[in-house]
């Protein structure tokens, strides 16, 4: 916005001009009533009328004094200059585009302006340099020359750029203050700006001014020998914060990147848990990745090129690794519908496969069982299978979705919060290292959740369709999708229609003679298996003697969905705002239910909640991330010679607690955490 020309404040400059109606004047005051009268009016005989004094706790009239001379006047009673400027800063009139910082002491010599005024239409940042003249360096006591000399020397050390003098009359563009986001509320508040100013890349002045000894008042910092030990502690401890938010998330990148990389390479070796040795080994790599991936919780900033190096660079590392052994079934499956025979029809194990075993038949689990994957997933093994049964081949295509996934979630949410999944180290074992094909129902969701708005809801149900009919726990996310048109029955139907369409359109081809054995109900493995459960093993384990079978457990899963559902049209009242944000939370509920009540549970089922977990930073999801590799001492037991696939109620502990105690503290209401110790998480 263009000042006007002819406005009796319109300074030229050059081909600009600068308008000093655009100015707001901050003076942060204590006990100042003999100075701050002449200071108001030096200013207003300059052309400046927007001037706001904020007592920041005086005990004399430095307030009704400013007022009387025409200021506005704020009230800050918790000291701090930081405090006292931001307090100046809330509410401030849509015109201003400057801000002038000047003491209320008289030792400023305002006369100056004039050549602020004159650089302000090519800088951001203005400063008087009260060191470039002998007078101002005379006027200084030699607390605040060695002060300000030491800061600058500090800056220009940590940031590569040398400033003279950490001055009090300052003048800088509101954008550039918005973009700086200051948080200092103390005396650090001027190191904070001037480091984040060049953070930022602002063209920065400083003009050399004259400076007077304060000409009534005592100083708070440099007027006593307390007052300045406590001035220079915390300019010194803001200059450290300032340098590890400034080159601390370099340090930080490096070291998580470095935990990670050592992670997969101490992990690659040990993939083949039937070695008696292997998962501990294993976890030993778990546990580096883990120390990077929570070390990556703390970065701020990242720039793509690392994020997605470390990315590609860990999922690349693990593609050689011993695969988990679901990856057999996927091959098999793959390859027998390449000779016509349909996997829910017959078992790996059934006589009219026996001519197509392959050398790798024996390593594919549960033999006697037919196929429990979705449709769309089996036609995906039988293309793969068309090309190679390659094991490698399976792998990338799941790292590729997995990758996908990646770039959907940074380009919606940014690198930064994107590295909770992408320097993940169960999702990266999971696709890269175990080969399990989870990334394609993960993509199929994540793609629902972001098309689920007000023009894009039809995507979103043909997307829940696909991740149907690639996993089948994705169906009740059908629900979830029509709940939020509640109560328009004709976009209900359409959700339930569209959302049915992938699964029929790819069961075709398996079914015949009027059936479609989709789902082995009748399989020991599935009506009755047990693996890693939390609810229904302490429900057990109190006493409660429930019905045999898995089945008894959709109940308590519907009950807690259609809860789901009527809190959000309680909240909602049927409005379709927000469509986005409500799926996100219903579907991460969602599915946080379903992994506590589901009495089969597999360590990269917890990979489900991982790409939610972007958006909401769930605590519970980045810890479970960890302890989920608990789960592997299953495979430990079996690999020392054990029979029983059941993991002890210490070992359950180990793997849930995190994630129990990390979902507390995640829908813990805010005003209660603010009773809490401050958290880093």
């Amino acid at each position: 916005m263009l000042p006007d020309v002819n406005s009796p404040n319109s300074h030229p400059a050059g081909n600009s001009t600068f308008s000093l109606d655009e100015v707001l004047v901050i003076i942060p005051v204590l006990d100042e009533e003999e100075t701050i009268a002449a200071t108001v009016r030096s200013l207003r005989g300059l052309g400046l009328t927007q001037i706001r004094v904020v007592d920041n706790g005086s005990c004399d009239r430095s307030a009704i004094i400013a007022e009387e001379a025409g200021a506005e006047v704020l009230v800050e009673p918790i000291a701090g200059y930081g405090r006292a400027c931001w307090r100046g800063l809330q509410a401030i009139p849509d015109p201003i585009r400057w801000i002038l910082f000047c003491d209320g002491d008289g030792s400023d010599d305002l006369a100056e302006l004039g050549q602020f005024w004159e650089a302000a239409p090519t800088a951001d940042l203005i400063l008087g340099d009260r060191r470039a003249t002998r007078e101002g360096r005379q006027a200084m006591t030699p607390v605040q020359n060695f002060g300000n000399g030491l800061a600058a020397f500090l800056i220009g050390a940590g940031w590569g750029y040398r400033y003279r003098d950490l001055g009090p009359l300052r003048l800088i563009r509101r954008s550039a203050l918005e973009a700086i986001a200051m948080r200092d509320r103390g005396f650090g508040w001027t190191v904070e700006m001037q480091a984040r100013a060049i953070e930022l890349g602002l063209r920065v002045r400083e003009i050399p001014v004259n400076y007077c000894r304060r000409r009534g008042g005592r100083s708070k910092i440099s007027g006593t020998l307390s007052g300045s030990l406590r001035a220079g502690t915390v300019i010194l401890s803001t200059l450290g914060r300032l340098y590890f938010r400034y080159r601390g998330d370099a340090v930080l990148t490096g070291f998580a990147a470095l935990f990670l990389i050592l992670g997969c390479l101490w992990m690659l070796p040990y993939g083949d848990f039937r070695a008696p040795g292997a998962v501990p080994q294993f976890w030993i790599g778990a546990g580096l990745m883990g120390v990077g991936f929570a070390l990556s919780w703390g970065i701020g900033r990242i720039d793509a090129l690392k994020f997605w190096a470390i990315a590609l660079l860990t999922r690349l590392l693990l593609l050689p690794m011993y695969p988990g052994d679901d990856v057999w079934r996927y091959l098999w499956e793959g390859y027998i519908q390449n000779f016509g025979f349909s996997p829910y029809h017959f078992a790996p194990s059934a006589p009219e496969l026996v001519s197509l075993q392959t050398p790798w038949w024996s390593l594919i689990n549960h033999p006697d069982t037919s196929a429990i994957y979705p449709p769309v997933a089996q036609l995906g093994f039988r293309g793969l299978a068309a090309i190679a049964p390659s094991v490698l081949l399976f792998k990338l295509a799941f790292v590729s979705a997995d990758l996908a996934v990646c770039w959907l979630l940074a380009r919606r949410f940014g690198e930064q919060k994107t590295l909770i999944y992408a320097w993940n180290p169960l999702i990266i074992y999971s696709f890269a290292g175990g080969a399990h094909y989870d990334s394609w129902f993960i993509l199929a969701v994540v793609a629902a959740w972001f098309w689920c708005d007000r023009r894009r809801w039809p995507g979103s149900a043909v997307a829940i369709g696909v991740g149907v009919a690639i996993k089948w726990m994705s169906l009740p996310l059908l629900g979830i999708l029509a709940g939020l048109q509640w109560p328009r029955v004709r976009s209900i139907l359409i959700i339930f229609g569209l959302g049915s369409l992938p699964l029929i359109w790819t069961a075709i081809p398996f079914c015949s003679g009027g059936e479609c054995p989709l789902i082995p109900a009748r399989s020991q493995f599935v009506s009755r298996g047990r693996s890693a459960d939390f609810f229904p093993y302490f429900i057990e384990t109190w006493g409660w003697h429930l019905p045999e079978g898995n089945s008894i457990y959709l109940l308590p899963l519907a009950a807690v969905l259609l809860v789901l559902l009527l809190w959000d049209f309680r909240k909602y009242g049927g409005k379709r705002s927000d469509l986005n944000a409500r799926f996100l939370h219903l579907s991460e509920s969602y599915f946080v239910a379903l992994l506590l009540i589901s009495p089969i549970i597999h360590a990269w089922y917890f990979t489900w909640l991982v790409p939610f977990s972007v958006a909401t930073r769930n605590l519970g999801t980045r810890l479970v991330s960890c302890s989920a590799f608990v789960y592997f001492v299953l495979q430990y037991q079996k690999a020392m010679g054990s029979s029983s696939w059941w993991m002890s109620r210490e070992d359950r502990l180990w793997m849930w607690l995190p994630f129990g105690v990390g979902l507390v503290w995640h829908w813990m209401p805010s005003r209660l955490k603010k009773l809490l110790p401050k958290s880093s998480v």
